[in-house]
């Protein structure tokens, strides 16, 4: 199982980017996805989910109103487009996959992990 990150980069406050994560190895629509990040020095958060049949999708509080997710099951893909970026939002982020429709916050539930691309907010 192969997730492959890609999409970071580096970008100017209020910037936006589109992170994604290309999927191998699994049936892509039986796994719920995530993605969580982590800040220098802090611990990894999680920022939103969505469902297999991509129906259902679920983003943090902070982030509400500026991320949002999404997936292309045929090209085996899961997308989190980043808008009105704050230099606060500057972290490693990775997408996962958990064998669930349930939409967990809690890095226990995920059972496969990308390596992580990173975000880069100036000020």
């Amino acid at each position: 199982v192969q997730l492959q990150a890609s999409g970071g980069g580096w970008v100017q406050d209020g910037g936006s980017l589109t992170l994604s994560c290309a999927v191998s190895g699994l049936t892509f629509k039986d796994y719920s996805m995530g993605w969580f990040r982590q800040a220098p020095g802090k611990g990894r958060e999680f920022v939103g989910a969505i469902n297999g049949d991509a129906d259902n999708s679920y983003i943090k509080d902070f982030a509400k109103g500026r991320f949002s997710i999404s997936r292309d099951n045929a090209k085996n893909t899961v997308y989190l487009q980043l808008n009105s970026l704050k230099p606060e939002d500057t972290a490693l982020y990775y997408c996962a996959a958990a064998y669930s429709s349930f939409l967990s916050p809690l890095r226990v539930d995920y059972h496969y992990w990308g390596q992580g691309t990173l975000v880069t907010v100036s000020s």
